[in-house]
């Protein structure tokens, strides 16, 4: 069966920068191509493009994520019940518990329940729960089971749909992610560097008493980097169950990886950048990985983008080649000369012209298949 799979490559070379940080404060790093590498993780950046989401489309096309969802949907339910305020949270807790998610109090001494876990629903999903349990009080009756898990099943918010749930009470509640992101890594090695800095104390006078009022070091590095993320449509239809809206969200979720990112050290660094180059396929067979391209680190310090968009092109066309793996539709977004090296790999686009051939690629295999 046909499949409607869309990737994106891109090519962004960042200033110096601590995007991602470990345990220690040092900027993420991983051994790729026998050399240290920078990186930033899939889940920050995913992290960034959900936050991104709420700048391009409405808050209720979007879910919550939080452990505190009791509490959520017991405000909603003293909203349209106000006579069951002081029942609200009781209801609930025994709505989640029927619906397989289990609530219970997470810490000696603390009376308020909540899941031992991150709970992602949609704003329709705790609206609907809401009105379930206040219909149910109304009426006396007990909420049924069933009826629980189908409105946790009902009407996905867009970023459930891209980037799945998982509920470890019951597996039935599980949603599979219709994308997936990896790991940025940048195309040539790179060592950590450190910045020391000091901090004066305004009220100190300088008269009596010199020096710092704090010092301390921040740790940095600066790369060019190969991002990668596919998006599988077929799944994002199932998730979500309308063809428009899989469409919407397909753009959404493109528009905002290529645009976004991590805000770690933001303010120290002001390192927001946006991609040089970005690649974007529609393959009907399976997702590709181009990562292979930079296996053997580039070297050069001088014309690090040029080789990035050659070795990228030559990439694909060798796997289209070898495996036949040639790709039903290709664009390329890329600003300046540098980037020429893409240049005949696909139609040329500007960013919005890019994502209305999404939109459209998506809706006439969709609506196909």
């Amino acid at each position: 069966m046909s499949r409607t799979i869309i990737e994106v490559h891109a090519i962004q070379t960042v200033p110096p920068a601590n995007l991602n940080r470990d345990d220690t404060g040092s900027p993420k790093t991983a051994l790729f191509g026998g050399q240290r590498r920078a990186r930033v993780s899939s889940q920050s950046w995913k992290r960034a493009i959900r936050l991104d989401f709420r700048a391009t489309l409405d808050s209720a096309d979007l879910g919550w994520r939080t452990q505190q969802i009791v509490a959520l949907v017991a405000e909603r339910v003293t909203a349209v019940a106000p006579e069951l305020a002081d029942q609200a949270r009781d209801l609930t807790v025994k709505a989640f518990n029927d619906g397989g998610i289990k609530v219970k109090i997470q810490k000696k001494g603390d009376e308020v329940e909540e899941p031992g876990y991150l709970v992602f629903l949609s704003r329709h999903q705790m609206d609907n729960l809401a009105g379930a349990i206040v219909e149910a009080a109304r009426s006396g009756e007990k909420l049924d089971k069933k009826a629980v898990k189908a409105i946790l099943h009902d009407r996905h918010a867009i970023d459930v749909a891209l980037f799945g749930r998982m509920i470890a009470d019951d597996a039935a509640l599980n949603v599979d992610a219709a994308c997936q992101v990896a790991h940025a890594i940048s195309i040539h090695p790179v060592e950590t560097e450190f910045d020391y800095f000091t901090a004066v104390d305004d009220q100190k006078d300088e008269s009596e008493e010199t020096g710092a009022g704090m010092i301390g070091t921040v740790e940095f590095n600066s790369s060019t980097l190969y991002r990668y993320a596919n998006l599988d449509a077929d799944l994002l239809r199932e998730n979500l169950g309308d063809d428009a809206t899989t469409a919407r969200a397909a753009t959404a979720f493109v528009r905002s990886f290529i645009t976004s990112m991590p805000s770690g050290k933001m303010n120290t660094f002001a390192n927001r950048t946006l991609p040089e180059a970005v690649l974007v396929t529609v393959r009907d067979t399976q997702a590709i990985n181009l990562v292979g391209a930079y296996e053997k680190p580039v070297m050069e310090v001088d014309g690090r983008i040029e080789q990035a968009c050659e070795l990228l092109a030559a990439q694909l066309a060798e796997i289209a080649e070898t495996y036949g793996e040639t790709p039903v539709r290709t664009w390329v977004v890329r600003v300046g000369d540098r980037t020429k090296g893409l240049a005949e790999t696909g139609e040329q686009v500007n960013l919005q012209d890019l994502l209305t051939g999404i939109e459209a690629s998506v809706t006439e295999r969709i609506g196909a298949s």
